[in-house]
């Protein structure tokens, strides 16, 4: 299973294209800023690391991520709990979000344990995916004291917010990173601007990745 098909031969649906290319036409700021996210991920600061264990399959298994080259997801999230940048709310039925995660993935670890005596890194892939789906599947109902649907909140929310916004995401889904202060000329639907690539398989499903 390809994580990230980046060009025509990893099954890629924009051959040959590149975000990173682009960069001569941002400006030096918003340029160093997209660059700095291809450097070596920050270090592990706030999870633990039993947490960071049950972070990281988590986010492998919600973004589909099994190979390289990989979005540091973990590690992005890590760096927001630590400093605090949240999203600047949370739900009232929900703990802060710092401590949210902390409870969400000792109850990861907590339920592997208890359908197979493990952690829930250690749990074979199958499970690790039927357990998730459980957790979707309950909704507004209670999950280890907490409501399923907030918790999955969580969890996508902070998962999609790294993932898409890194450049390894945005080759993927053929986009040339900010707009500021090239712009674009060809607005409509279909309408490619000179730097952009045609999508090679138009028809196949968005959710699914090479080989899936």
């Amino acid at each position: 299973m390809s994580a990230l098909p980046l060009g025509e031969d990893d099954g890629g649906r924009y051959p040959g294209f590149s975000t990173l290319a682009q960069a001569r036409h941002w400006d030096p700021v918003t340029a160093s800023v997209v660059q700095s996210r291809m450097t070596l991920p920050p270090d592990i600061r706030f999870f633990t690391p039993a947490e960071e264990a049950a972070a990281r399959t988590l986010f492998d298994l919600l973004l589909d991520q099994h190979d390289e080259p990989r979005v540091p997801v973990v590690n992005m999230v890590d760096a927001r709990l630590a400093e605090e940048q949240t999203d600047g709310w949370h739900y009232g039925n929900m703990p802060r979000d710092g401590e949210a995660w902390r409870a969400t993935l000792a109850a990861l670890d907590s339920e592997a344990g208890s359908r197979g005596g493990c952690s829930f890194a250690l749990l074979d892939p199958e499970h690790q995916a039927a357990l998730l789906q459980d957790v979707c599947d309950l909704q507004q109902e209670l999950w280890h004291g907490l409501p399923a649907d907030r918790v999955w909140s969580l969890w996508t929310r902070y998962a999609c917010t790294a993932f898409y916004s890194h450049p390894l995401a945005w080759d993927e889904i053929g986009f040339a990173g900010p707009a500021y202060p090239r712009g674009y000329k060809n607005l409509g639907v279909d309408r490619l601007e000179p730097f952009e690539v045609r999508d090679i398989r138009p028809g196949a499903d968005p959710t699914r990745r090479t080989g899936s």
